[in-house]
């Protein structure tokens, strides 16, 4: 039994996603060594071939989410892991992924950098290119992990949320969390949810790839089923053919849009600790999100009463749940590892009278309780 269903292990992060993936049902797995994500590879290396599963490397990261993106058109749950560099390299088969509607997992464990940068070190420097790295209009899912059960918790999420939305959804664990390890109870079998993508149930002939519905998202047909069907990554009519034509262009974009817009409800997830009474908060994810709960009880011995906002889903931002949340409050302290990305959303979703106050770290260490201690004792 590869996952320990039902037990109690000590586990590192990277180690969580790959049992995770496993867990999730991952049938081909694709990548490049690449510090600090080398241990999933290596994990699923190890383990997918004794369940029949396909593990390959491949030559960069190019090629690994290219052969992502051919594996899961014919059928496989796929999934790869880089971080900064590699993850960069990547951004044209997402976008790819994403005009297609192919659903893939990418795993990137950040460092710093930019460029190689301090390859060993955590960062949270990637924030805004997993939302807007690859060109044009197209939708994002984002998750964020902040211990190591999320890493394994959160991997299976993002395969299930790939599957529901027909998307590629994008794990951004930091390096603190990928390398950490943690107590974790693994749940049971049972209790573990795998969401499938529909398949069609119509005949051959009437097979649209891209057909309306309701959700904005179709039954998916593999190569090899029967189905004939085309992909481009040019933008496309139902069929998946080349098009120009006004209303079938815009038709393909409000699709890539509205599936992601019209069911956010399924995709928030914050978590928010004494917000009511406190007029000062302190917003933070990932690895930071730890040492702003650390923050939080310090501040509370001295009798400071200071909230806590986390997003877990980083993108779609929870728009309308920070500014019901946080729009009223006086000061809202943003601890980040880079110079400066997630407080601008903060900012954009609060008023004018709340004061944005920035904490950041840029030289590959953590931020810790003492400094967003510090930070918030300025501004009481």
């Amino acid at each position: 039994m590869i996952v320990p269903w039902g037990e109690t292990r000590l586990v590192q992060g990277n180690e969580a996603v790959a049992l995770g993936a496993i867990a999730a049902g991952i049938d081909f797995f694709a990548g490049y060594p690449i510090t600090p994500s080398t241990e999933i590879a290596e994990i699923l290396a190890r383990y997918m071939p004794l369940l029949d599963k396909k593990w390959i490397q491949m030559e960069d990261e190019i090629a690994s989410i290219s052969a992502l993106i051919g594996a899961r058109l014919a059928g496989s749950r796929s999934m790869t892991a880089t971080s900064g560099p590699g993850f960069s390299l990547m951004q044209e088969g997402l976008g790819y992924a994403c005009m297609t509607e192919v659903p893939l997992v990418l795993v990137n464990v950040m460092r710093a950098g930019p460029s190689t940068g301090l390859p060993t070190q955590t960062a949270q420097g990637d924030v805004m290119q997993s939302r807007w790295g690859t060109h044009g209009d197209h939708p994002a899912i984002v998750l964020a992990p902040a211990n190591v059960m999320e890493c394994f918790r959160l991997t299976i999420r993002a395969f299930n949320l790939s599957e529901m939305f027909r998307t590629p959804v994008i794990l951004l664990p930091d390096e603190v969390i990928g390398h950490m390890r943690e107590r974790v109870r693994f749940p049971l079998r049972d209790e573990v949810h795998i969401e499938k993508m529909p398949v069609p149930d119509v005949p051959v002939e009437w097979y649209e790839h891209y057909h309306d519905s309701a959700t904005n998202v179709s039954p998916m047909a593999s190569f090899g089923s029967g189905y004939r069907f085309h992909v481009t990554g040019l933008t496309h009519d139902r069929q998946g053919f080349p098009t120009r034509k006004e209303n079938e262009v815009n038709a393909k974009m409000d699709r890539l849009k509205h599936k992601i817009t019209r069911r956010l409800d399924e995709l928030e997830d914050v978590m928010m600790h004494d917000l009511d009474e406190s007029s000062v908060v302190i917003f933070a994810y990932g690895s930071v999100y730890r040492s702003a709960l650390a923050a939080q009880a310090i501040l509370k011995k001295r009798r400071k009463k200071v909230g806590v906002f986390r997003p877990v889903t980083l993108w779609p931002f929870p728009d309308k749940t920070v500014k019901e949340n946080l729009d009223s409050k006086d000061v809202i302290v943003v601890p980040e590892l880079n110079q400066g990305q997630m407080i601008h959303e903060v900012e954009r979703m609060t008023k004018d009278s709340v004061r944005v106050v920035p904490l950041h770290r840029v030289d590959g260490y953590e931020i810790t309780p003492e400094e967003i201690v510090n930070a918030v004792m300025e501004v009481i």
